[in-house]
C-alpha cells in the first residue's frame, strides 16, 4: 500500500524512507535515519539523525526521538516467528539516545503501547507486548521485560530492571538499581535488590497537587498493608472504610486486587 510524505514535512536527503511510510505535517527527519515499512509518523514529530524506526508502527504527534534508537524492532524473545505485530505511541514524548522499543507478540498483546507525555531517558528499554501510561519517566537504563504494565505517572530510576508480567502502579517510584519481581502497588516507593517497599512517593504526589488529607490517606493504607502483618485479601477489607472517606485510596486498592504476581513486600 502506498505512503504518503507531507508536503510541509523536512527530511535530510541522506535518510531513507520507505515508500509505504506515512510521514505526517511538520515532521523532521534527521540524516542516516531508517523509516521502515507501515511506519506512521505524526504530525510534528522529530526524528534526529541515525534513528532505526520499523513496523507496523503508530507514533503519534509531536514526539522527539535522539540518535542511535530502535523504535518498533522485532522482538527477540524465542517465541516470535515473525508475525505481523504493532507498537503504538501516543503524543508528546521524549524518547532519548539508544532507547530500544519492540514489538508485541501474538502469544499476549499483540502490541507494545506507549501511551503520552512520557520521558524515555538514554539506554531505557521497553520489551514486548509492555504497556505505559502517560506521564511516567524511565531514567538512564532502566529496562522493562515483556508483559509489562507501567501506570500513570510512574517513575523508573537508573538501572531499574523489571521482571516479566510486573505491575508498576501508577505514582509509585522506583530507586535507582532495583531489581523488581513482583508488582508494585500505586503510590508506593520501593527500593533494593530484590526490592522492597520503602513508603509512598510523597514528593511526588505533592508535585502532582495530592492535598495534604489525601496524602495522608494514602500514608494510612500504607501502613495498614504494610505494617500490620495482614494478607492481601485481609488489606483488601481493612482499606474498605479509608476508600469510602478518601477515593484516592481506591487506586491503591485496585492495583492490589489486579496483581498476578503478588506484590513487593
Amino acid at each position: 500500500m502506498p505512503g504518503h510524505i507531507d508536503a510541509s514535512a523536512e527530511i535530510d536527503p541522506r535518510a531513507i524512507i520507505d515508500p509505504t511510510a506515512v510521514i505526517g505535517a511538520n515532521v523532521k527527519i534527521g540524516p542516516w535515519t531508517i523509516v521502515g515499512p507501515d511506519v506512521e509518523l505524526g504530525e510534528g514529530c522529530d526524528v534526529r539523525s541515525h534513528v532505526v524506526l520499523k513496523g507496523p508502527s503508530r507514533i503519534g504527534k509531536n514526539n522527539t526521538i535522539y540518535q542511535f534508537s530502535t523504535v518498533g524492532e522485532d522482538t527477540p524473545d524465542l517465541k516470535y516467528k515473525g508475525e505481523p505485530t504493532e507498537l503504538i505511541i501516543g503524543d508528546n514524548n521524549v524518547i532519548r539516545e539508544g532507547v530500544t522499543i519492540h514489538r508485541g507478540t501474538v502469544q499476549d498483546l499483540g502490541k507494545t503501547v506507549i501511551g503520552s507525555n512520557n520521558l524515555l531517558m538514554a539506554y531505557a528499554h521497553v520489551g514486548h507486548d509492555s504497556v505505559i501510561g502517560d506521564h511516567c519517566i524511565m531514567v538512564n537504563n532502566a529496562a522493562l521485560a515483556g508483559h509489562v504494565v507501567v501506570g500513570d505517572w510512574a517513575i523508573l530510576s537508573g538501572y531499574s530492571l523489571v521482571h516479566q508480567f510486573c505491575s508498576i502502579g501508577a505514582h509509585s517510584f522506583s530507586g535507582f538499581g532495583c531489581h523488581i519481581s513482583k508488582d508494585v502497588p500505586a503510590y508506593v516507593t520501593v527500593s533494593g535488590s530484590p526490592a522492597e517497599a520503602k513508603t509512598i512517593n510523597v514528593e511526588g504526589l505533592k508535585r502532582r497537587g495530592f492535598s495534604s488529607d489525601a496524602i495522608s490517606a494514602i500514608r494510612r493504607a500504607y501502613k495498614i498493608i504494610y505494617r500490620q502483618g495482614l494478607t492481601v485479601d485481609e488489606a483488601l477489607n481493612a482499606l474498605q472504610p479509608l476508600i469510602a472517606e478518601h477515593p484516592e485510596v481506591e487506586l491503591m486498592a485496585a492495583s492490589l486486587k489486579q496483581s498476578q504476581r503478588g506484590i513487593v513486600r
